[in-house]
Formats: structure tokens, sequence, C-alpha cells
């Protein structure tokens, strides 16, 4: 293979990292030593925790202060161009594909497993005063966190507000704004996010709504 071939392999990895499992045994003989060196490099710089079988693409920018730690579940991928501050917890098999920001605050961001995250989604978990006393920049910060929920969909530019809670099973279409709690099953779209339905098959009880946070 030649090294400018490996190179946009490398680059194609990085764009749609959901390949780097599906490599074939002569690619991955090169692949998993360089993703092996990326991630010992990153946890040398920052308070970085990769589990074991990750992808993390050389273009995303990873920033965990001492207390702002960065934990990355098993198989988890993190695409280029992605900007992650922690602290962050993400479960196993999450992905997060290019573009992705996730500002975790003071009080984090918590994402579960087998989460989708689509390109350009933005979590932010903090918040600033709007008190007409005092200019923006001075305003005191918040932050309450947001928690994921396991095997949820948020689709590209998808915008995560401080304080939300996102239950398990959950899509939320593109471009959606979520600014309140989405209950486990349900699908959300719109801005500010509206219950639009459920997810076929999903585990229906009195009142015709799946209970929050319910996993089957």
């Amino acid at each position: 293979m030649s090294d400018f071939y490996r190179e946009q392999h490398k680059l194609r990895l990085a764009y749609m990292p959901w390949l780097y499992p599906r490599l074939k045994p002569r690619h991955r003989d090169w692949a998993a030593p360089w993703q092996a060196e990326l991630q010992r490099q990153w946890s040398v710089l920052e308070t970085v925790h990769f589990g074991v079988h990750c992808f993390v693409a050389p273009q995303a920018r990873l920033f965990a202060e001492p207390g702002r730690d960065i934990h990355v579940g098993d198989g988890s991928h993190i695409a280029a161009d992605c900007v992650l501050h922690g602290p962050l917890r993400l479960g196993a098999s999450v992905s997060l594909n290019h573009h992705v920001t996730l500002e975790g605050g003071a009080a984090g961001i918590e994402i579960g497993d087998h989460t989708r995250v689509a390109a350009y989604c933005t979590l932010y978990a903090f918040d600033h005063g709007m008190d007409a006393a005092a200019l923006v920049r001075e305003q005191p910060v918040r932050s309450r966190g947001i928690r994921i929920g396991r095997d949820v969909w948020l689709g590209a530019r998808v915008g995560v507000v401080d304080g939300v809670t996102i239950g398990d099973h959950a899509v939320v279409g593109m471009g959606a704004v979520v600014t309140r709690d989405v209950p486990a099953w349900t699908i959300v779209a719109g801005n500010p996010a509206r219950v639009i339905g459920h997810r076929p098959g999903a585990p229906i009880h009195r009142g015709g709504a799946p209970r929050h946070g319910e996993t089957p």
C-alpha cells in the first residue's frame, strides 16, 4: 500500500469512523497501532481515558483539564473535527460523527451505550444569566448537566441545552433544539423540540405513551 493511499484511508476513517471495525486484517495491521499511539498521546496530554477498541480521529480536539475528565467507553468512535471539553462520559459503542461539539460545563455530559450523535450536533451543559443589570459576559454561569440515555439517535444539527435529560431509545429529528426533557422511546422534532410520535414497537402503557426512562 502506498503512503498516499494509506493517508487517504486514514482520512476516510476520520470522517467515517464506523468503517474502522470493518477493516480487513491487512488494514487493521497498520490502523490499530496508529490508533493506539494517538490515544496514548491524548492520555499523556489530557485527562482522557479510553476503553478498548475505540477510534478517535486525529483531527478531533479533546480538552480535559484535571477534574474535567473525558471517559470514552469500549468501542466508541469520535470523528474528525469534533470538539470535546470535559467533564464527559461516553458509554460503550457511542458514535460521534464529524463536527460534534460537547461542552461539559461544570456538571458534565453523560451519553449512554449505543447512542448515535450525527454531524454538527451541539450539546452545551452550561448557561449564562440574562439579568439586564449586567453585560452578558459578566453574567454568572450555571451548569446542571446533560444526560443522554441508551440507544438514542440525535439527527444532524441537533442542539441540546443545559439541564436536559433524553430518555433511552429516543430519536431527535434533524435540526431540532431540545430545551426540555424527552421521554424514553419518543420521537421529537422542531424548535423547540416537541413529541411527534413514538418508535415503532415501543412498549406502550395506559395513557398511550411509554414510561419515562423505561428500558425493555
